[in-house]
C-alpha cells in the first residue's frame, strides 16, 4: 500500500512538471541561501580566530601597571614593576602552571650590511615559541643550550628579515643589534595577529643576552601556560602579585592579567550569535520557498479531492492519504534541497574568497573569508530544510486527510 501510494505521489509530481519545477526552484534558491550563509558565518569565525591565534590558547600573561586604589597605607598611583623574583613567586604560589616565561623588551637598530631599522627586541625562554604557538619557516629557534650558554643567536620575525635581506637567505648570517653581533638561527613564519604585539616585527633573542642590550631586572612581561581551569589561574597570579608587590588585588590597574582564554570565549560568543542570525535569516529566505510549496500543495488538494473521495471510497485510511501529499511535497523539497546544495557549492567555488585581514594588513589572505562548505553546515542546512519541508507539507496533507469521502465524490 504505502508502495502504491509513493508511486501515485510521483506519477502526480510528473503529471504537474513544470509546477513541481518551479516549486523545486523556490526550495533550491532558499536552501543555498541558507547554505551559503552559514559557510559565511563560519568562514568568519575562522578569520578571526586565525588572528587570535597568535596568542596561543592556555595563556596568561601579566603586564606591569600602576595602582589605583590605595592598599594599607599605600596611596593610588604607585608604579608595579615586575621583576624576576616574580617568576620564582608565581611558579611557587600558582600550582597550575606548567611553564613560564619572562619578557623584556627593547626598541634596537637592527642592521646587516648596508640596511638598518629600528624593530623590538624581546627575551624570552627558549620554550616560549611553544607557549604562544610560533612556527618557524626557516630554521629554529634557539635552543635551552643557547639560552644556557649565553649564545647569542636570534630569531627574525618575517617582516624583518624581509625588509633587511629581501629575498637572500637570512639563516647563519650575522645581524648587528645595537652594535652587537648576533647569528640568525630561525626566520618566523608570517602571521596574521590581532593586538599590539607585533610578532613579524620583532626579534627575538635568549634572555641571559638580553642583558647586553638593557637591564634585564625588570620585566616588561611575563607570560604563563597553565593546565586546569583558566578562570582560577588569573585569579591565584593576581593575588601573588598582590601580596609580594603591596597592592589590592581588586585593583586590576596595578597588574593587567591577560587571559587568552577568556577573550576567545566572548569571541565565541560574538561569532557564535553572528552564525544564529544568519542562519535565521536564511530560515526566513526558505520559509518564503516553504510558503510556496505550501501554497501549490493546497491548490493540488482541492484539484484532486475527487480521486482523494475515490481513494478513501475504496479503503484508502486518513493516514494514507497524509502520507500520500507529505511525501509529494518532501519529494519537491528533497530535490529541490540537492539543486540548492549544488548551487550554494558552485557560487562557492566561483567566490572563492570575501575579503577580511587582507583589507588591513598585508599577506593576510589566510585570515579572508573562505567560503568552505563544511559537514557541519550541510547538516545544519539539511535540518533546517527538513523543517520547512515538513511544516509546509502538513498542513495540505493533514487537509487532505480529513476531507470527507462523501463529500469529496461530490465535488465538481
Amino acid at each position: 500500500m504505502v508502495v502504491e501510494l509513493a508511486r501515485q505521489a510521483y506519477n502526480a509530481l510528473k503529471h504537474n512538471r513544470r509546477r513541481s519545477v518551479l516549486t523545486m526552484l523556490g526550495m533550491a534558491w532558499g536552501i543555498a541561501t541558507v547554505v551559503l550563509l552559514l559557510a559565511y558565518g563560519a568562514g568568519f569565525e575562522r578569520g578571526l580566530w586565525v588572528a587570535f591565534r597568535s596568542w596561543g590558547t592556555n595563556l596568561v600573561f601579566i603586564f606591569p601597571g600602576r595602582t589605583s586604589m590605595q592598599a594599607g597605607g599605600t596611596k593610588a598611583g604607585n608604579e608595579v614593576k615586575l621583576t624576576v623574583n616574580d617568576l620564582t613567586y608565581l611558579q611557587a604560589e600558582v600550582p597550575l602552571l606548567k611553564r613560564l616565561s619572562p619578557e623584556t623588551s627593547k626598541d634596537c637598530t637592527i642592521a646587516w650590511g648596508i640596511r638598518s631599522s629600528n624593530y623590538s627586541v624581546s627575551g624570552v625562554y627558549p620554550y616560549y615559541s611553544r607557549m604562544r604557538r610560533m612556527e618557524v619557516e626557516n630554521g629554529t629557534f634557539f635552543t635551552d643550550e643557547d639560552e644556557n650558554s649565553r649564545s647569542r643567536v636570534a630569531v627574525l620575525g618575517a617582516d624583518v628579515k624581509k625588509k633587511l635581506f629581501s629575498g637572500q637567505n637570512a639563516l647563519g648570517e650575522k645581524v648587528r643589534i645595537d652594535g652587537i653581533s648576533y647569528e640568525v638561527v630561525g626566520v618566523l613564519k608570517h602571521v596574521i595577529q590581532n593586538g599590539d604585539s607585533n610578532l613579524n616585527g620583532s626579534v627575538y633573542v635568549p634572555f641571559s643576552v638580553m642583558s647586553d642590550l638593557r637591564n634585564t631586572y625588570y620585566l616588561n612581561a611575563v607570560a604563563m601556560e597553565y593546565e586546569g581551569d583558566h578562570q582560577k589561574v588569573a585569579d591565584a597570579v593576581r593575588r601573588s602579585m598582590a601580596f609580594h608587590h603591596e597592592f589590592d588585588p581588586k585593583d586590576k590597574r596595578a597588574v593587567f592579567v591577560f587571559d587568552v582564554f577568556a577573550d576567545l570565549l566572548d569571541l565565541r560568543v560574538i561569532t557564535t550569535g553572528i552564525k544564529i542570525l544568519l542562519g535565521f535569516i536564511g530560515l526566513l529566505t526558505l520559509g518564503i520557498g516553504g510558503v510556496g510549496l505550501m501554497n501549490i500543495m493546497l491548490v493540488s488538494v482541492t484539484q484532486r479531492t475527487r480521486e482523494i473521495g475515490v481513494e478513501k471510497a475504496l479503503g484508502a485510511r486518513s493516514w494514507h492519504i497524509l502520507f500520500q501529499f507529505l511525501a509529494e511535497a518532501l519529494v519537491i523539497t528533497l530535490i529541490g534541497g540537492l539543486a540548492g546544495v549544488v548551487l550554494a557549492y558552485i557560487v562557492s567555488w566561483s567566490v572563492g574568497s570575501l575579503t577580511l585581514w587582507s583589507a588591513f594588513l598585508e599577506n593576510a589572505s589566510e585570515g579572508d573569508i573562505h567560503l568552505t562548505i563544511d559537514s557541519t553546515t550541510l547538516i545544519a542546512s539539511t535540518l533546517i530544510l527538513g523543517f520547512v519541508g515538513i511544516v509546509s507539507g502538513m498542513l495540505p496533507a493533514i487537509k487532505a486527510s480529513r476531507l470527507d469521502p462523501i463529500e469529496a465524490l461530490r465535488y465538481e
